[in-house]
């Protein structure tokens, strides 16, 4: 007899005696959810436990919260967009300011290079 299969044979056993009886039926039975009797009687519980007219207090509930937004709510939206604008203003000023002083720059440059030959000369 095969060594190997001897030792998994015995693994096996060793873990077929560690599980509960019918494990596999548990198994199957909670992968295919509860019965149709089960949700039925479930459902049943929960209605008792419910006030009537629970569904269309919250569907009211929420359609006023939805229709009438909340002060702190318009104020976040309000600071968050001053505070997009400006950040905006900024970068573009900024960039507007980087990109004027390196033209400026530029353009200066040659007459400056002159001044200096010139200087020189004299």
């Amino acid at each position: 007899m095969n060594d190997d299969s001897h030792a998994w044979r015995q693994l096996e056993q060793r873990a077929a005696d560690q599980l509960k009886a019918d494990f596999a039926g548990r198994v199957l039975r909670v992968s295919r959810g509860p019965s149709e009797a089960a949700w039925r009687e479930l459902n049943e519980v929960a209605s008792d436990q419910l006030r009537l007219g629970f569904a269309d207090r919250v569907l009211r509930a929420v359609k006023e919260r939805l229709e009438r937004p909340s002060w702190t709510g318009q104020l976040a939206i309000g600071c968050a967009t001053v505070a997009l604008c400006f950040a905006a203003v900024v970068y573009f000023h900024d960039r507007a300011t980087r990109l004027q002083d390196e033209t400026n720059m530029a353009a200066w440059e040659p007459l400056a290079s002159e001044s200096q030959y010139f200087g020189l000369r004299q």
